[in-house]
């Protein structure tokens, strides 16, 4: 095997920033607890069960941790404090990721709600800070100027973006740089089932650039575990929206059979199980960093071992050559 047993593991800078995290962190959208309109998308997870969940990755090296204002309004971030709070951990402990919402919202609340992040996330300070979406009615310009006064300011490390199209990161890059900032990231949905930022020019302006990208959903919502395709009736236990998905139909089923049974194929040859290949294949790319989700500290286990080896190129190919990209998701 050309590449195999390379590990992965060890922490990278993000970008061309001074911040260097793990190439698994952990989405902390799940620990919205239910609130507000996107917290139901996943079941509650407990206090005492965020707590076995961090502990669990930071024992296993995990460092950084991503969260959002729009989880669970704010509740996500004060989940998380808690957590790491209980367990002992201190400023500089751990790098903390979170997002400003800026659908329908201008600019000027960038600043206004700063406040209320640090004092939900405290005593942890923002290392990174994202534009969550593409959806303000202020200019990218102005956004990043309001982002670029925090850094200023002392009160964030680094500014990135999530869910931005080329053109719009490039902006966003523009914008930083004229101020002798980098743009740390772009968050954005990345997967084997879905490699559009392969053909939408994302991935190749981020490389040229110099921006990290934060791979979120990287086992597509569970679907690269291929536990859906051996018992498809889980998928209406599921919480939230999730089982309306396409990709959770019986026909989504069906087109990403040819990558599970191609996953299954590989996974014993390194010891893994075929969620464990799928995010292995994801952060063996040069920039590219996964945030996989875990409702249980078990899952944080298996995300773990996906960090200790590398795949062939000759598995990379056959992956890629059983889902190719003109049938992942546009």
């Amino acid at each position: 095997m050309e590449t195999a047993g390379r590990n992965l593991k060890g922490p990278r800078r993000l970008g061309r920033t001074e911040l260097l995290v793990t190439p698994i962190g952990l989405g902390c959208w799940q620990f919205s607890q239910g609130r507000g309109l996107v917290g139901h998308y996943w079941a509650i997870v407990d206090d005492a069960e965020i707590r076995k969940i961090l502990a669990q990755a930071m024992d296993g090296g995990i460092n950084w941790f991503d969260t959002a204002e729009g989880y669970g309004k704010g509740e996500s971030e004060r989940a998380l404090a808690r957590g790491l709070r209980n367990l002992g951990k201190s400023p500089g402990d751990v790098v903390i990721a979170t997002k400003w919402n800026p659908f329908l919202r201008r600019a000027s609340s960038i600043p206004e709600t700063i406040k209320t992040r640090l004092a939900n996330l405290n005593p942890f300070p923002i290392d990174l800070y994202q534009i969550h979406n593409p959806f303000s009615v202020s200019s990218i310009e102005r956004q990043i100027g309001a982002m670029a006064r925090l850094i200023e300011d002392g009160k964030i490390r680094y500014a990135g973006v999530s869910n931005f199209s080329r053109r719009q990161m490039e902006r966003a890059h523009r914008a930083l740089l004229k101020v002798g900032l980098p743009l740390a990231s772009n968050q954005v949905r990345y997967s084997l089932l879905d490699r559009s930022i392969e053909r939408n020019g994302v991935l190749e302006a981020a490389e040229e650039l110099g921006i990290g990208i934060i791979a979120y959903s990287p086992l597509a919502q569970g679907i690269l575990s291929g536990k859906f395709h051996d018992d498809p009736g889980l998928i209406r236990s599921r919480p939230g929206f999730r089982k309306y998905m396409s990709t959770f139909k019986p026909r989504g089923l069906k087109k990403s059979s040819p990558v599970i049974d191609a996953l299954r194929r590989i996974a014993p040859e390194y010891g893994a199980t075929p969620a464990q290949v799928a995010l292995n294949w994801l952060v063996s790319k040069a920039g590219v960093f996964a945030i996989p989700r875990a409702s249980r500290a078990r899952h944080v286990v298996e995300d773990l071992g996906a960090s200790d080896w590398r795949l062939s190129d000759s598995d990379v190919a056959e992956l890629e050559r059983e889902f190719p990209l003109d049938k992942t998701s546009a």
